[in-house]
């Protein structure tokens, strides 16, 4: 009778159970190859493991349901064993099937990974515990660094508590911690209204464009890119950002040769972004004397002669947008920034490299730019009063 119960069950639950113990060697691989723990201060027996998302993303999340479980151990069975396993399945008992059933189902249930809600708790938790380690406290923010990707998860970071625990960890006496802070506040802001406004409420741009100035390059780096995520296409976090000298900041960093070259590409591209968003400011942000300054204007145009051609190519764009503007004037980029000569010998450069095989695509990409703004720049010439 036994023999006849397990030979009309579904070839599907013989190959799960069968493959139980497959699954079970991969989950012990699993945890003694490194994979990446969602680590905490708490006892690490309260989590699971969280497998690489490029070698084992099936784990993510756990296993929603047997089947589930079933087609990922089958894609990842030797047949030969796994045909030898379903051959000891056809060996048991009714009861014996049964207790493996109710075993594989805990197994599962071990499996499955907490919520991102529930992981998110869990470092904020962590963060404002006074008593972890340095160690634990920067582990909880590289967590929080990939939870709030997901645009649903940073909206409720705020609710949660997040934006206050990572907001005074700005503050922290360690770099990393800083850096990691202000990191996490530009992904969540990055193309977010909702939290863009809650960061700006909080007070935070401030503190932001002080730690742009910071001796600590990533640390400088990651605010810079966590001012630009919260003021892009936000007018009132614009508005800050020129009330707080920010222009100023951007002039000094583009004038400055031997600051990081990533801080003067991630300025650059701020100005640009800036002056392309103004002909749709309601408040006519464009007639900022920001726009207008020659020095300014020539801090920009000087990036065009530099070694890092993703310098170069940033700096041409932000030139583009600039030229389109109403209240930059064509001869201050002609006789105080030398325009016309930056972008001659640009030329030349661009020449050269389409000689390289490697280089050829980028610099005939480069020169069709190159060619629009000095169309843009001499239309602009053309207006000028004689």
């Amino acid at each position: 009778m036994a023999k006849a119960r397990i030979a009309s069950m579904s070839i599907s639950v013989l190959l799960l159970l069968a493959s139980s113990a497959v699954v079970a060697d991969i989950a012990k691989n699993k945890s003694s190859s490194g994979g990446v723990f969602w680590a905490t201060a708490k006892d690490e027996s309260e989590l699971v493991t969280k497998a690489d998302a490029e070698e084992h993303d099936e784990f993510e999340g756990g296993f929603s349901s047997l089947d589930g479980m079933l087609q990922w151990a089958i894609g990842h069975s030797d047949p030969t064993k796994l045909k030898e396993a379903a051959d000891d399945v056809q060996r048991l008992s009714a009861n014996e099937l049964s207790k493996r059933q109710v075993e594989i189902k805990e197994f599962m249930e071990k499996l499955k990974m907490p919520s991102d809600a529930e992981l998110m708790l869990i470092a904020i938790a962590d963060l404002n515990n006074s008593s972890i380690s340095l160690e634990d406290r920067l582990r909880a923010l590289n967590e929080l660094l990939i939870l709030v990707e997901p645009i649903d998860n940073a909206n409720d970071l705020n609710k949660l508590g997040g934006l206050v625990a990572i907001i005074r960890e700005l503050n922290n006496s360690e770099p990393e911690i800083r850096t990691a802070s202000a990191w996490i506040l530009g992904k969540a802001s990055q193309n977010n209204p909702l939290v863009q406004n809650q960061v700006l409420e909080l007070g935070v741009l401030s503190k932001l464009l002080n730690m742009v100035k910071s001796n600590f390059t990533e640390e400088a780096i990651k605010a810079l890119y966590a001012v630009s995520a919260v003021i892009r296409n936000n007018a009132h976090g614009q508005e800050l950002f020129f009330a707080e000298a920010g222009d100023l900041m951007l002039q000094d960093i583009m004038s400055n040769s031997s600051a990081d070259v990533r801080l003067r590409r991630k300025s650059v591209f701020l100005v640009a972004d800036l002056a392309e968003c103004q002909p749709e400011s309601s408040t006519n942000r464009a007639e900022l004397p920001f726009f207008s300054n020659r020095l300014f204007l020539k801090s920009v145009v000087d990036l065009m002669a530099s070694n890092d051609l993703d310098l170069q190519e940033k700096s041409l764009l932000a030139i583009r947008s600039l030229l389109q503007l109403a209240s930059t004037e064509a001869l201050v980029f002609k006789e105080f920034c030398g325009l016309d000569e930056a972008l001659e010998r640009m030329r030349e450069q661009l020449e050269g490299l389409t000689e390289e095989e490697f280089q050829r695509d980028y610099a005939r990409d480069m020169e069709i730019l190159r060619r629009e703004v000095k169309s843009i720049f001499h239309r602009k010439l053309e207006k000028v009063p004689t």
